[in-house]
């Protein structure tokens, strides 16, 4: 990478960007409020924006509770995806993790999406179960994936 990559905590004016690669990105994509609301009143959550110099190009949000972490929402905007940028994102989430007391991350990603799913074992995921008709807009699976940290 030859470029201005930073990846820091998310703030409040962070969420427009975010919210444009959540556009670009999902099927069912969170609203902008919903972002705000875990910025400013879920204590659980933490939100990581990757920049490449001003521009959002990736977030990924986790919910820490008691040690546990739940990867909520990863993305990269797809015109900048083939550039390792999911591993760089997922891998500082990963330490951030680490860095505030979480021993495990959970997350869950679609049976068909085997793109991300070769990232999170990379990352040393496992497979952890299956959540039957998990997503709304077309009642797909959802596979379960965890790692010890």
């Amino acid at each position: 990478m030859n470029t201005m990559i930073g990846i820091s905590r998310m703030t409040v004016y962070d969420i427009e960007g975010v919210h444009r690669v959540e556009l670009k990105s999902f099927a069912t994509p969170w609203t902008k409020d919903a972002f705000y609301y875990e910025l400013t009143n879920n204590p659980y959550a933490h939100y990581l924006v990757m920049k490449e110099y001003d521009r959002v190009i990736g977030y990924c949000g986790i919910w820490i509770v008691m040690g546990e972490a739940q990867i909520t929402n990863i993305a990269v905007d797809p015109a900048c995806r083939g550039r390792k940028l999911g591993d760089l994102l997922l891998g500082k989430a990963m330490e951030y993790c680490k860095m505030v007391g979480a021993t495990t991350v959970s997350l869950e990603v679609r049976v068909s999406n085997v793109v991300a799913q070769r990232l999170y074992r990379k990352h040393g995921f496992q497979n952890g179960g299956i959540r039957k008709k998990y997503y709304v807009d077309n009642n797909e699976d959802a596979l379960v994936m965890w790692v010890n940290i």
